[in-house]
């Protein structure tokens, strides 16, 4: 275990001062979760986010907590309300009808707080297991991998894993990454990929990790 720890702090050392060169800012919901970490607020723009661009998460998600600031006000809203807030979202038919839903479990079983267990937050609609361990993560601090497309592909092209999806991803990663890196793996790995290893073509000429990584997958890279 040492040897990861140490791996991972070399990572995270490079890609961090990496990220700050290229003047890289947040994912979109890290942004809204520094701005209020409500586990509404955060719940809300991770369902957006879902095959979303990050410009379009922050303005569809700062409409519709224009209407609606808590599950109680969402509640209050019917879904073409929801539906036009979120608008450019990508699916952001079945997302108003998800969030609509996940108002009326929340007010009506837990009082309006958001659960803070993993098994009840992938029961609410919609939600699957990067979504509830994203909100975790930011809304109640707790330690939980959130796998998305690019921790997947960058966690498989450093050879840290094999696998053939996310889900198998995440349950690798819980095995070999130390869990102080649990909650900032998913921000530091987002903005990497979307700066730098892109998953078609990267950056390799520009990597601050380039002589150690095996570059596993790659094709043509700049």
């Amino acid at each position: 275990m040492e040897e990861n720890v140490n791996y991972f702090d070399f990572l995270y050392e490079k890609i961090q001062k990496h990220l700050e060169n290229e003047k890289k800012g947040l994912p979109s919901v890290s942004i809204i979760a520094r701005e209020n970490p409500s586990p509404y607020r955060i719940l809300a723009s991770t369902i957006i986010s879902l095959r979303t661009k990050d410009s379009v998460t922050l303005s569809s998600s700062r409409r519709l907590f224009e209407k609606a600031d808590s599950f109680e006000s969402l509640l209050q809203l019917d879904e073409k309300e929801i539906k036009d807030a979120i608008y450019p979202a990508a699916f952001y038919t079945r997302k108003a009808e998800n969030l609509k839903e996940i108002a009326k479990i929340v007010v009506e079983n837990y009082n309006g707080k958001l659960p803070d267990e993993m098994d009840e937050l992938m029961a609410l609609p919609g939600v699957g297991i990067k979504s509830a361990s994203l909100v975790l993560n930011l809304a109640f601090e707790k330690s939980a991998i959130c796998v998305d497309c690019h921790v997947h592909q960058i966690v498989n092209r450093l050879g840290i894993v094999s696998t053939k999806s996310p889900e198998e991803s995440e349950k690798e990663l819980r095995k070999k990454v130390p869990e102080k890196y649990w909650i900032s793996l998913n921000e530091l790995f987002v903005s990497f990929g979307q700066t730098t290893c892109l998953p078609v073509s990267p950056y390799c000429s520009k990597c601050p990790i380039e002589s150690t990584c095996p570059k596993i997958g790659v094709g043509k890279s700049r």
